[in-house]
């Protein structure tokens, strides 16, 4: 396909995705940012939030959550991250369930076990609600 770059998603426990994309847009420290065809080389942190794929130019994007990671984009554009889903595949209640937990925790930081639950529970609270967000907009660009 022309104007296409190579992007892999990868994620500890399997490759997410993997084919040619016209472009990908994800959440970076610094805000959302694209990455297509001939982009400058770069590297960046990503937060939790929706991932867009577009396969072919024109095409519809396609949409999941991912948790977190970093993107490497030179020849080709890896995407590693914590966890990744479609949106049509979230569960909602699951979701809300992990919310609740995680914010129990941070309401009673001298409950927690270790100075590290506390961390801990505030990226499980940003993976949550990144994921209730992802399931409740769909894949709809906004």
């Amino acid at each position: 396909m022309a104007n296409t770059i190579d992007l892999e998603v990868i994620t500890p426990s399997k490759t997410f995705y993997k084919g040619p994309v016209n472009i990908v847009i994800c959440n970076t420290a610094a805000g959302e940012e694209g990455f297509m065809a001939n982009h400058a080389w770069a590297c960046k942190i990503l937060v939790p939030g929706k991932l867009w794929i577009r396969e072919q130019a024109g095409g519809d994007f396609r949409c999941a959550v991912i948790s977190g990671g970093f993107v490497d984009v030179k020849d080709t554009i890896h995407l590693f991250a914590d966890s990744a889903e479609w949106v049509e595949d979230i569960d909602l209640e699951r979701a809300e369930a992990a919310k609740e937990r995680a914010e129990a925790v941070l309401k009673n930081p001298d409950g927690a076990a270790t100075p590290d639950a506390l961390n801990k529970a505030e990226i499980h609270l940003a993976r949550a609600k990144a994921r209730i967000k992802g399931a409740k907009d769909g894949a709809v660009r906004k």
